[in-house]
C-alpha cells in the first residue's frame, strides 16, 4: 500500500480535475476524489474522469463517501468518514477486492475501524487545518503517541495508519518512529505540486 495520498482539492470542477491532473503529474500514485457538497452530476463525472486519468497513470483511485459511486466507475475503493456508511455495507456492496478506509480522531475509533476491519485508518487531524470543514479534536504528536502505545499495551496489531491534517514533510520521521504507517496531505500538494518528490523520499 502507497505511503502518501493527494486528497483532492477544489471548489469547481475544473479546479479538481487540475489539480489531480497536477498531482499525478508530479508522481503521486494514491488519490482520494473528495469535493464535499459537490453538484451530483458534476461529483459523478469528476469521478469517471479521475479513475481515467488513474488507469492512464497507473495510480490508486479512492472515492471519499460515495460507494454506490465507487462501485459505479470501478473505483479502487472508498474513504468513509465515522458518521458514513458502515464498514460491512460498503464491503457488502464493493466486494472483497476493494479498499476501504475509514475515519478516526480517538483510540475507540481505531479500535472501531480494527473491528470493522478497514484496510487503512486515517487518524487526526495532526494540527490545525483549513481545508477540512468540522474538523475533529487535534491530537498533535502526543495524541499519536498515545493511541499507538495503546495498541502496544493490549498487544494489539498496530494497523495501517495514515497521519492526516496539516502533516509537513518534517512532520514525517517523528510520525514513522511513532508508528505510523503513512500519510495523507491536501493543501499543500494542491498548492505546491512539486512537493510529492519531497513527501515520497521521506517516507522511504
Amino acid at each position: 500500500m502507497e505511503k502518501l495520498q493527494y486528497i483532492s482539492q477544489g471548489f469547481t470542477i475544473q479546479e479538481q480535475e487540475l489539480n489531480i491532473r497536477k498531482a499525478l503529474d508530479n508522481g503521486i500514485q494514491w488519490i482520494q476524489v473528495r469535493w464535499k457538497n459537490a453538484p451530483g452530476k458534476d461529483f459523478m463525472k469528476l469521478c469517471e474522469t479521475s479513475k481515467k486519468l488513474c488507469i492512464d497513470h497507473q495510480t490508486v483511485c479512492i472515492i471519499n463517501d460515495h460507494v454506490q459511486i465507487a462501485k459505479e466507475i470501478d473505483a479502487d475503493g472508498v474513504h468513509l468518514g465515522l458518521k458514513d456508511m458502515p464498514v460491512e455495507t460498503a464491503r457488502h456492496i464493493l466486494g472483497e477486492d476493494k479498499i476501504i478506509g475509514g475515519t478516526a480522531n480517538t483510540f475507540q475509533d481505531v479500535l472501531q475501524r480494527m473491528m470493522e476491519p478497514c484496510d487503512y485508518i486515517g487518524l487526526g487531524p495532526l494540527r490545525f487545518t483549513t481545508t477540512k470543514e468540522q474538523l475533529s479534536p487535534v491530537l498533535g504528536f502526543r495524541g499519536y503517541q498515545e493511541i499507538i502505545q495503546e495498541l502496544k499495551d493490549k498487544s494489539l496489531e498496530i494497523p495501517k495508519i495514515f497521519a492526516i491534517g496539516g502533516v509537513i514533510v518534517n512532520d514525517i520521521e517523528l510520525l514513522q518512529q511513532i508508528g505510523i504507517y503513512g500519510i495523507a496531505v491536501s493543501g499543500q500538494i494542491t498548492d505546491q505540486p512539486s512537493i510529492i518528490t519531497k513527501f515520497k523520499k521521506a517516507l522511504q
